[in-house]
């Protein structure tokens, strides 16, 4: 599937103003928040660790960052570099895992493709993070892609699709604003509504420091568990497909039929997937975003956690 690779000319600058940002799982202030959330969760060693190796070894002043700076916190810029380089690297499938819907549970590799996946892109990103005799500043990318990656794989979205390039390819009219057409892409579309409508509605003006905080408080109850739990990346792909299931696809009017499992590199695949789903008038509402508000709450907040939850792992004899 080819999701991401966009070229920031200054063509494609002005092109910003006229169409929607591209797709950036959860967006800015979701990643940020994972960020922050974490941060609040990490021990004291695993956070000595981190600073050090975010601050000895900074981001390159000259790269262009679509979500700007994140002012002094270092987790925070940190967690959308990955989507800053994807395009130069090309290493877009290292964001997501396309599950189809309709998928018996069982092991996640047959859905990792040769270019490499979410949950794989995370283990090996580990095994660099893990060696204190590696060069820095290969760890502090490591480390940034994990931050990143452990976000992205928090979307349900970045978990599952239906041949639509993950709800890419799914035009929805969302609230007041009508699912448009643009050189064969749709907005707003699915996948942009989790990545940021959503999640902005339901943050409610809170920037992303002030949503870490809601979210850590809300979930302060459940957080001990989400702990004792363990680190299971599988089963955590696993969730987010359900969630995509239930509420992410099931919650829409009128409901979108599964497609066959067939390759698809743009909405114009799958006989014109996004062409046939426009003419559907698929509709998300206040009724949509009363359901889905409190599911990205919960994969932004398990996302944070977690998050630390790894880090704390991984660097617990590291220096």
């Amino acid at each position: 599937m080819k999701r991401f690779g966009f070229c920031w000319s200054s063509l494609s600058g002005l092109m910003l103003l006229l169409w929607p940002s591209p797709t950036l799982a959860w967006g800015c202030k979701g990643h940020q928040t994972v960020a922050l959330l974490a941060e609040k969760h990490l021990t004291p060693e695993a956070k000595q660790v981190v600073e050090k190796l975010l601050a000895e070894n900074p981001i390159d002043p000259k790269l262009n960052r679509y979500c700007g700076r994140a002012g002094r916190d270092l987790m925070a810029d940190a967690s959308t570099w990955a989507d800053d380089v994807r395009g130069e690297r090309k290493n877009g499938p290292w964001h997501y895992i396309d599950v189809p819907r309709g998928s018996e549970r069982g092991p996640l590799e047959p859905y990792c493709g040769p270019k490499g996946c979410v949950t794989r892109a995370i283990s090996e990103q580990l095994v660099i993070l893990k060696d204190a005799k590696a060069d820095g500043a290969k760890r502090a990318e490591a480390l940034r892609y994990i931050i990143h990656f452990v976000g992205d794989l928090h979307q349900p979205l970045h978990t599952t699709t239906n041949a639509d390039e993950g709800g890419n390819c799914v035009p929805v009219k969302y609230f007041r604003r009508m699912a448009r057409e643009h050189n064969h892409s749709y907005s707003p579309n699915l996948h942009s509504l989790w990545d940021t409508a959503i999640p902005d509605r339901d943050a409610e003006g809170a920037d992303p420091a002030e949503y870490a905080e809601m979210l850590d408080a809300q979930f302060a109850a459940d957080i001990e568990g989400w702990q004792k739990d363990g680190i299971h990346v599988d089963r955590w792909v696993w969730e987010g497909f359900d969630f995509a299931e239930s509420v992410v696809y099931g919650a829409l009017t009128p409901k979108i039929a599964v497609e066959p499992n067939v390759p698809v590199d743009s909405c114009s695949d799958d006989n014109n997937i996004g062409e046939r789903l426009l003419h559907q008038n698929i509709t998300a509402g206040e009724t949509y975003q009363e359901r889905a508000g409190p599911v990205a709450e919960k994969r932004i907040a398990e996302g944070g956690v977690r998050l630390a939850m790894i880090l704390n792992e991984a660097l617990r004899t590291a220096q």
